[in-house]
This record gives structure tokens, C-alpha cells and sequence, in this order.
């Protein structure tokens, strides 16, 4: 194949899309990203407009999936599957014809990855028909077994220079001020502009609890609660010096404990 590959890539999170971005610069900076879709069909219609080598395609996508997308785009270019579910990637792509990244994308896996679809671009893009078929069939399984909204699995934050994947079970607790929230995990912390208010909606409220209006805590991490000499209540944790006052608003939280 000559000159350097063209991409594009395909997810309804814009962040997952910046994150791969970045790592894929790190690992294949050859590579060219054309394009960025957030839907299905734009990545269709991206693929038929602008004829990339690879397409990049996350595999759950509102409108179409990644799935349908691969099969509307067909043998038009080379199709990797971009997913945070491994059931997909230990089954499904075990035979061959498709490589998968798995969301937060790491540089060591992709790297392997990279290597596969280097070897790849030098044949035409293979017939997925059967393996599409096996995938939506997975998909349909693991969507009806699924039951109520999915909640936030990691965290996107700048840690100085460096931008990191933070899976949210790491994270001890978050406390914000009036521009930056704080996340804390037990080795360090990163700073990020999400309000209190949007990590409620998006936490899994049975692990994390708000404890006041400007913080959140992960109930896992709580080793007990205290009192001051004023009466307050605070919150201790297991592996972290520090403690968390909880407000009144919130303090029935912690009467069963």
C-alpha cells in the first residue's frame, strides 16, 4: 500500500474519540485521522465520501451501531471494533477477520493492534457477513440483560502534560471548588471541569454517594464516620488521610452506620 494509511473514527463520545485520537498518535503517528463521527451513519457516509483505508468503529452507537455501520460500509475499507465490552473482544474477534480496541484504549494493546492492521492493509478488506451476524446476535444478548441506564465507567483527566483514563472504582472521592472539580485516587488526583451536579446523574449512586453539595464519595472507600469538637460529621476513608465533612442534607446517609 502506498503513502501513509487514512482513518477515521466513529464514536458518540466525544472524549472516547479524542482519547483513541491520542493514543493512536502515539503508537502509529503515520497514520492519518480524516474524520471523526458520532453516529453510525455518519460514519457511513464519511467512509463512502472520503474512502479511508481503516474505519474505527465503537461498537454500541445510538442510531446505527458499529455493527450495522460495518455491515452498511461492507468490503469499502478495513473495519476495527471499538468496544468496553470484553465479552465481544474474547469471543467474536478470536476468529481473525477483525481486530478490536478496548475502551480506554491502552498503548500496549493498541499497539498490537497496530501491528495486526499494518499486516492487514496490505490485502483487501476481508468479507464480514458471518462475523457481523455473530456480533449482533452478542449484542442483542448483552443489551436485553442489561438492565437500567449505564453509568460512567472512567474519568478523562489531564494529569499534567500527560491525559489519563481514570476507571471511576479508582477514584476515592471528588470534591469541587468554583471552577475545577478534584478527583482523588489513592496514588494521586487530577482536576477536571465537571460539576458536582452532572457526576451525580452520570455516578452509579450505589457506589457513589454525595455527601455534600460540593462533594461526592466513593461508599467503598469509607472506613467509618466521625465526629468533630463541632458536632460535624466526618467522613474517614481507608487508604487516604484526609476527611470529608458531610452536610446535614446528607447526613441520614450514614445513620445505619
Amino acid at each position: 500500500m502506498m503513502g501513509a494509511a487514512r482513518a477515521i473514527l466513529a464514536d458518540d463520545e466525544r472524549l472516547m474519540r479524542e482519547q483513541l485520537r491520542a493514543r493512536l498518535a502515539e503508537v502509529w503517528p503515520e497514520l492519518e485521522i480524516v474524520a471523526e463521527a458520532k453516529n453510525g451513519q455518519e460514519a457511513v457516509e464519511l467512509v463512502q465520501r472520503l474512502r479511508p483505508d481503516l474505519a474505527f468503529l465503537d461498537i454500541r452507537m445510538p442510531g446505527l451501531t458499529g455493527v450495522e455501520a460495518a455491515r452498511a460500509i461492507g468490503s469499502a475499507c478495513h473495519v476495527v471494533f471499538v468496544t468496553a465490552y470484553g465479552e465481544f473482544a474474547i469471543e467474536a474477534f478470536e476468529q481473525g477477520a477483525v481486530d478490536y480496541v478496548l475502551k480506554p484504549a491502552e498503548p500496549a494493546r493498541l499497539q498490537v493492534t497496530v501491528q495486526r492492521l499494518k499486516q492487514r492493509l496490505q490485502a483487501p478488506p476481508p468479507d464480514l457477513g458471518a462475523l457481523l451476524d455473530q456480533l449482533a446476535r452478542k449484542l442483542d444478548t448483552v443489551a436485553s440483560s442489561q438492565r437500567g441506564p449505564s453509568h460512567l465507567q472512567w474519568i478523562q483527566a489531564a494529569i499534567g502534560q500527560q491525559l489519563r483514563m481514570i476507571p471511576v472504582g479508582e477514584i476515592l472521592f471528588f470534591v469541587s471548588d468554583e471552577k475545577y472539580t478534584r478527583v482523588q485516587t489513592e496514588g494521586y488526583e487530577a482536576l477536571i471541569r465537571v460539576p458536582i451536579r452532572e457526576l451525580v446523574e452520570q455516578l452509579d449512586p450505589e457506589q457513589f454517594w454525595q455527601i455534600h453539595r460540593s462533594t461526592i464519595v466513593n461508599v467503598r472507600a469509607v472506613s467509618g464516620i466521625v465526629r468533630d469538637f463541632r458536632g460535624r460529621q466526618l467522613v474517614t476513608l481507608k487508604n487516604h488521610a484526609e476527611k470529608l465533612e458531610v452536610s446535614r442534607s446528607f447526613a441520614h446517609l450514614f445513620r445505619q452506620m
